[in-house]
């Protein structure tokens, strides 16, 4: 039998601790999805779920080509938000995310 991975210990630690629901609000998915990935049964993209974990709970980062170093969790909220041109970075940061390496599979 393997061994759990770190991130899906650490999703196990944080349900038994806060509860699903308050875990899928921290990492962006809903509470259906965290039991499911708990119990193996998740039919989706579980790579994606790893990293919102990785990001929200476990404070990984990644080098932004536009801001630098940037916790995962909020490289992933821009890649999910709209593009918005309200200001320079987010000017920048809508031509860049697309292209990005740091970019999660669609």
């Amino acid at each position: 039998m393997s061994a759990t991975p770190e991130w899906m210990a650490e999703l196990q630690r944080a349900a038994a601790a806060d509860g699903q629901a308050a875990v899928a609000k921290r990492i962006g998915y809903s509470t259906t999805v965290v039991c499911q990935v708990l119990k193996g049964t998740y039919k989706g993209d579980l790579h994606r779920v790893q990293r919102a974990v990785e990001g929200a709970l476990m404070n990984a980062t990644v080098d932004c080509p536009v801001i630098g170093d940037l916790p995962l969790q909020r490289c992933i909220e821009h890649q999910r938000g709209p593009r918005r041109f309200t200001n320079p970075m987010r000017v920048q940061l809508a031509h860049t995310c697309p292209t990005c390496p740091n970019r999660r599979s669609s």
